[in-house]
């Protein structure tokens, strides 16, 4: 299997946690010039002084940060180890979707439901991704 095959996947996840940086960015600036939010209230750590939509941003960025970071290495662990196959690679990108889509839905109607379905749906998809990683390793 072709390196980019492989690790496509987890660019694909590093570009998600980009544009969620960048939307944090654009909506906390915008929170900032429309006087929505008062720069002092900023300087203490843990305050949540953001109005609704930069809060999302913020959050579903803090959340890409978190889970994925199983991914990534489970990703370069299956690279280095060449135990990457078609149904490590597919389990990958249906965990690359289901992230798309717990990102999205965090970033717009953030509706509870199915923003909680993507996030188990993908937690799923990790936990058989590792299985399925450790079953390769120690049979190889």
């Amino acid at each position: 299997m072709s390196t980019q095959t492989i690790l496509a996947p987890l660019f694909a996840m590093a570009a998600i946690t980009f544009v969620l940086m960048i939307g944090m960015v654009l909506t906390r600036r915008r929170a900032v010039m429309d006087k929505k939010v008062d720069p002092k209230d900023l300087l203490v750590r843990g305050a949540n002084p953001w109005p609704p939509q930069a809060a999302q941003f913020s959050d579903a960025y803090s959340n890409s940060l978190e889970l994925p970071l199983l991914f990534y290495v489970a990703v370069i662990v299956a690279f280095v180890t060449k135990q990457a196959d078609i149904i490590f690679v597919v389990l990958a990108w249906i965990f690359v979707v289901c992230r798309a889509v717990q990102a999205y839905v965090h970033t717009t109607s953030n509706t509870r439901k199915y923003r909680s379905n993507a996030f188990r749906a993908g937690s799923l998809t990790l936990i058989v991704m590792w299985v399925y990683l450790a079953i390769r390793f120690i049979l190889a």
